[in-house]
């Protein structure tokens, strides 16, 4: 067995679950055994982009996970980043 975190947050409120699973678990898998939709209900596990300590994980039904990594399932964004840097610029001209 490993020990992994499932993290999660919104501007309100964040949670880090920490689950033991089987080693050869997948990020995919450790966020549903992580049970963080009884916390943030309108979380899609399947539809989620994750990362493992930052890193944007491509397919997380395939990515192993070792002992000790935190498994981050990340919202979606509300604006693109450059639309949000040149509302921020029109803003100050």
């Amino acid at each position: 067995m490993i020990e992994v975190e499932v993290a999660y947050a919104r501007p309100d409120r964040q949670a880090i679950v920490p689950v033991k699973v089987p080693e050869g678990t997948t990020a995919l898998q450790a966020a549903k055994l992580s049970g963080i939709t009884d916390i943030f209900p309108e979380i899609d596990v399947d539809a989620t982009d994750m990362g493992v300590f930052g890193k944007v994980i491509k397919d997380p039904a395939a990515h192993e996970l070792r002992d000790g990594d935190r498994v981050e399932l990340y919202r979606p964004l509300k604006i693109d980043p450059k639309q949000a840097r040149l509302n921020r610029a029109n803003k100050k001209a």
